[in-house]
């Protein structure tokens, strides 16, 4: 009996001793699983890029290897390809051509040979020696017998507001400054070895102030014109001034775009720039301050297919399993909806509804049924309840953009000109920043020549008459 006690007992003593082992285990397994998964997850986040996510393609540091054909083995030549069009340059009009220099052979190359009535011709561009004019604006002076007082007479008003620098040097300034992105310390080097005009960084300041003033009306003018917009796309991005962070806004709308720039990146600055009782339709990320706006002012956000499916994208590449079946399923259902909207103008109406209307909800019944993972459940809440609306408008707005592309495109200016200029130092820096980039483009969007608008308005400006518009 004893040795039977002694036998159980080493038993119970070897059981407990691997029940032990076997909770240490599970415990040791459960910490790897979780360390696996923060691995997973951080594995995910390195692979962040602009195909998959919000961050800038100038991220992008380790650029995806080419699976294409392999250099020197190319399918077809690099240039024009067999059966497209030739393209060619427009020659100069003959009002812009100045000498014509004819070249023909020596008569006694020409012997034997016809005379024909053609050129070959070669238009060849060049700079003038000197590509400027002084202009010496002489005011005479008199004097009163009387009082000895000397008389100047009146120099013309657009002359005078001009001062050293005439109105097509101070466009090019501004061009420069505004569209170049050329510092104050590159444009007065370009102008002394370019140009050959002696000129000091506060002249150049000045000159530009100028022409900031000749773009106040026009900017006014678009300011006001943006609430009566039936769809304004916007976005923001960050903007220095003596190093503190600011924020520049931008506002495209389908004629005309508008920057702003703020301290602030709440729905104050929305309510400020589109008001309270903004009728339109806003176009958007998923930025909190458009969901203040739309909860406090009732105002329809379009929110952006872009950054949703960037979003998408990045769960359907994730290593979770469950992450990538659930993503990719989600982004069979958008490229069913994105072909069947752009083959709108070949079905019927009431076809092009019921196709719509069938992708609809079988994109949102697959949406709000997500795995349990926080990813997957933040993206799921985007559409809980009728806030799902807000990424559909465009389905049945006639003018409403899927995305926020090109506010995108239009902001990347003011993000180039950022990091070579480093911000502005005051405010007004700021105004002139915002003016310049409004009219540049708004220029390019309606297909005007930046320059020549320049020109315009500082003309106008000099001549105290009313500013060209931006209104078209």
């Amino acid at each position: 009996m004893v040795d039977k006690d002694v036998t159980i007992f080493q038993l119970v003593q070897q059981i407990d001793l691997l029940n032990r082992r076997m909770f240490e285990l599970e415990r040791i397994n459960a910490q790897l699983r979780a360390d696996n998964q923060k691995l997973q997850d951080q594995i995910a986040r390195l692979k962040r890029d602009s195909s998959n996510s919000s961050k800038p393609p100038s991220s992008d540091i380790v650029k995806p290897k080419k699976t294409g054909t392999p250099r020197g083995k190319r399918k077809r030549k690099i240039g024009g390809q067999k059966g497209h069009p030739r393209h060619e340059r427009i020659p100069f009009a003959p009002d812009d051509i100045g000498p014509i220099l004819p070249y023909e052979l020596s008569p006694q190359q020409a012997k034997g040979l016809i005379p024909l009535d053609e050129w070959f011709v070669l238009q060849q561009v060049d700079l003038v020696e000197k590509p400027y004019v002084v202009t010496e604006h002489r005011a005479r002076k008199y004097q009163d017998p009387r009082t000895g007082r000397i008389v100047i007479a009146p120099l013309p008003v657009a002359v005078k507001a001009a001062g050293l620098v005439g109105p097509k040097l101070s466009a090019l300034a501004a061009y420069q400054k505004g569209d170049c992105h050329m510092s104050y310390s590159t444009t007065q080097r370009f102008w002394n070895d370019v140009l050959g005009i002696p000129i000091s960084r506060s002249q150049l300041v000045n000159v530009v102030q100028k022409a900031s003033a000749a773009f106040a009306e026009p900017y006014a003018q678009l300011r006001e014109a943006l609430v009566q917009e039936p769809f304004v796309g916007s976005d923001e991005s960050g903007h220095k001034d003596w190093g503190d962070r600011l924020w520049a806004w931008c506002f495209r709308a389908s004629r005309f775009t508008v920057f702003h720039i703020d301290p602030s990146r709440g729905s104050e600055v929305l309510k400020a720039i589109l008001t309270e009782t903004f009728g339109g339709v806003v176009g958007s990320d998923y930025y909190s301050a458009y969901h203040k706006f739309l909860a406090d002012c009732g105002v329809l956000v379009q929110f952006c297919w872009a950054h949703l499916i960037r979003d998408i994208r990045f769960l359907a590449e994730h290593l979770d399993r469950s992450l990538r079946i659930w993503g990719d399923k989600l982004l069979g259902w958008v490229r069913q909806l994105f072909d069947t909207w752009h083959r709108a103008g070949q079905m019927t109406e009431a076809g092009f509804a019921r196709s719509m209307d069938r992708i609809r909800r079988g994109f949102l019944q697959a949406v709000r049924r997500p795995p349990p993972r926080s990813e997957a459940q933040t993206l799921a809440d985007r559409f809980r309840g009728g806030q799902a609306d807000n990424y559909f408008l465009f389905l049945t707005m006639p003018g409403i953009e899927p995305t926020n592309n090109q506010t995108e495109q239009a902001i990347r200016h003011i993000v180039i000109d950022r990091h070579i200029t480093q911000g502005t130092r005051g405010k007004r820096g700021q105004r002139w920043c915002e003016r310049v980039w409004t009219v540049i483009a708004t220029c390019r969007q309606q297909g005007r020549r930046v320059f020549a608008f320049f020109c315009d308005a500082l003309n106008a400006h000099f001549q105290q008459k009313t500013a060209p518009s931006l209104l078209h």
